[in-house]
């Protein structure tokens, strides 16, 4: 059996993001997003009411400040209490998963996203997700990058502006680019 591109998306394998089924799920994100928003005034339970309608979870008392950008939405999971500022940018081709009480900064980048390293392969449109997760409690400093495949430990901390391309422990704390423990 053949499996779909967005079959082949969810499960982390090469897939062609022009696919016309994942335009479609983009541009059912981008009208769902312009939407959310614009409803940066209303109350934090009737913004929460709105991201239930696309991302994967949204836990009691999460709050996304908007503007926040994603690709699908569908493969985000909030847990409580999250905190994502203003400007978050989420590339969501597979799972990102924000554990509870985690509190992330304005204008955060998480990349789910990667591409091959193979020239050839890049060219012939191909891409590959690899999921990212930000443990409980967690603290993810303003402007910072995370890479796909990583994994923030719980109450770790993560220095605005760094660029985190490995793994933290939990309770660790990193800065720079590359992110590295904090001497």
């Amino acid at each position: 059996m053949t499996r779909s591109e967005k079959q082949r998306m969810l499960a982390g394998e090469l897939y062609r993001p022009a696919d016309p089924e994942l335009q479609a799920d983009l541009r059912e994100t981008a009208t769902w997003l312009a939407r959310y928003n614009a409803a940066g005034a209303q109350p934090p339970g009737e913004l929460r009411l709105i991201l239930a309608e696309r991302l994967g979870q949204v836990g009691p008392g999460a709050v996304v400040r908007p503007p926040f950008y994603c690709d699908y939405g569908y493969n985000i999971r909030l847990g409580g209490d999250v905190f994502l500022n203003f400007n978050c940018v989420i590339l969501d081709v597979v799972g990102v998963e924000i554990g509870d009480a985690a509190q992330i900064g304005p204008a955060v980048q998480i990349y789910a996203a990667d591409h091959p390293r193979d020239a050839a392969r890049r060219r012939d449109g191909l891409e590959r997700g690899r999921p990212v997760r930000i443990g409980r409690h967690a603290w993810i400093g303003g402007g910072a990058i995370i890479l796909p495949g990583v994994t923030i430990g719980d109450g770790a901390i993560v220095g605005a502006g760094s660029v985190v391309t490995r793994d933290v422990a939990a309770g660790a704390t990193v800065l720079g680019n590359p992110a590295r423990p904090r001497p």
